[in-house]
């Protein structure tokens, strides 16, 4: 599984095309519930698509993260096509995306 614990509170999530998608942040949403202190970033510089089940899982993990837990989450690398879903769908105004992720790890750490 490509999360990587960038630091002591904050995750790297290498995130792939379904169905690895879906396997990953299930798994990301179990590691998040049982450790309230981390931050996540979503790197999607593998993902082509999202689909419906995709964006849920992401809506759930953005109100895990910033309503129930008051942590941050950040996306970065969002291709064009994707890019094109978030804009359709309204989550370009509820996310934060960075271009890459140095600077998605940057914000997390200058708290931004």
């Amino acid at each position: 599984m490509p999360i990587d614990n960038w630091s002591d509170d904050v995750l790297l999530v290498d995130l792939a095309d379904d169905p690895q998608f879906t396997d990953d942040l299930n798994a990301l949403l179990e590691t998040v519930e049982n450790r309230e202190d981390l931050d996540v970033l979503l790197n999607f510089q593998n993902v082509t698509f999202l689909n419906s089940s995709n964006i849920a899982k992401l809506l759930k993990l953005r109100k895990l993260q910033i309503i129930n837990h008051k942590r941050k989450l950040k996306l970065c690398s969002v291709n064009t096509h994707v890019w094109g879903v978030f804009l359709v769908t309204g989550l370009d105004k509820i996310f934060d995306v960075y271009d890459d992720v140095a600077s998605g790890l940057a914000s997390l750490k200058l708290g931004e």
